[in-house]
């Protein structure tokens, strides 16, 4: 029973702390609401899970043997993070009908964690400390609690920027918050290319 908790520590820890996940999902909480942005929260779970996995029956050492895919996987990130940031700092603020388009998705939720490199971290690392020699039936357990917690912690940066669309009613608020959560994306992403 210890292992699983431990399990579970590792992955709220990884989960709930901020990251360019959890900086969309609270913009999206805050632009779309806590209903839509759970799509984003639902794909980025569901891609991270699946993310999890893999690394748990040996992506890993198959990244080991072509090292340049993991630096194209990093590129692909930072240049995803600064994308998400130049869309968010170019939002002028306002709501409007003809931004539904715009609406989180699932699928766009599971790249971000396929391109974002906290998640390949988190997967690496997590593996390693707990399912080193790959059993199976550890790999499923710690992604099954995984899942649930990292559906959780991300639901909480929803509803959280949910709550605070209270506060942004203004476009110019909107804009001001839009311009902050794109500075640090930004920042996620300088701090990817710092080695």
């Amino acid at each position: 029973m210890s292992v699983l908790i431990s399990m579970a520590t590792f992955a709220l820890a990884s989960s709930i702390t901020p990251g360019p996940v959890n900086i969309v999902a609270l913009s999206a909480g805050v632009r779309f609401g806590f209903v839509a942005s759970m799509r984003h929260v639902l794909g980025a779970t569901l891609g991270f899970t699946l993310l999890l996995v893999l690394i748990g029956f040996g992506l890993h050492e198959t990244l080991q043997h072509w090292p340049f895919l993991t630096r194209m996987i990093q590129w692909g990130g930072v240049a995803f993070l600064l994308y998400m940031a130049w869309k968010l700092a170019a939002d002028n603020g306002e709501f409007s009908v003809e931004q539904s388009q715009a609406r989180p998705t699932l699928l766009h939720g599971a790249m971000m964690q396929w391109l974002n490199p906290k998640a390949w971290l988190a997967s690496i690392a997590g593996m390693g400390a707990f399912v080193a020699d790959g059993q199976a039936s550890l790999i499923w357990q710690f992604a099954g609690l995984y899942l649930v917690i990292c559906y959780l912690s991300l639901g909480c940066w929803a509803y959280a920027g949910a709550r605070l669309s209270h506060y942004l009613g203004s476009a110019a608020r909107m804009r001001l918050f839009n311009r902050t959560m794109a500075a640090l994306l930004v920042g996620c992403a300088v701090y990817l290319l710092v080695p």
